[in-house]
């Protein structure tokens, strides 16, 4: 008779042999250089978002430090609330508040109440 405490798949008596335990790595916590800097953060969002990105956009965050790469990749059709724009730049904020710097040829504007 089974107390109700086996691991094993199947019945307790069907030849079904345990599992054996999960085994999970060890936790990290990050530092605070994992964060985006607060001049890349938006809170709350500004609403609507106005115009999309009719391409895949490399982005980087306002960082000190020159060559090193885009942070990420903002994905073609990511909508945006433009903050300001330039001749060639507009500063753009996702819908999770992230702002970055975008050329103004890869934003398309949305039309009203898209």
């Amino acid at each position: 008779m089974s107390d109700g405490g086996s691991r094993g798949r199947g019945r307790p008596g069907d030849g079904a042999r345990e599992e054996p335990a999960v085994r999970r790595p060890g936790f990290v916590v990050l530092g605070a250089e994992a964060l985006p800097p607060a001049t890349n953060v938006v809170r709350p969002v500004p609403q609507p978002l106005t115009h999309e990105l009719v391409v895949d956009q490399p982005f980087t965050l306002d960082r000190p430090g020159g060559d090193r790469g885009p942070d990420g990749v903002l994905p073609a059709g990511t909508r945006v609330a433009v903050l300001h724009a330039g001749d060639d730049r507009c500063r753009a904020v996702t819908s999770s508040g992230l702002a970055v710097d975008v050329p103004r040829a890869a934003l398309r504007e949305l039309p009203p109440g898209a």
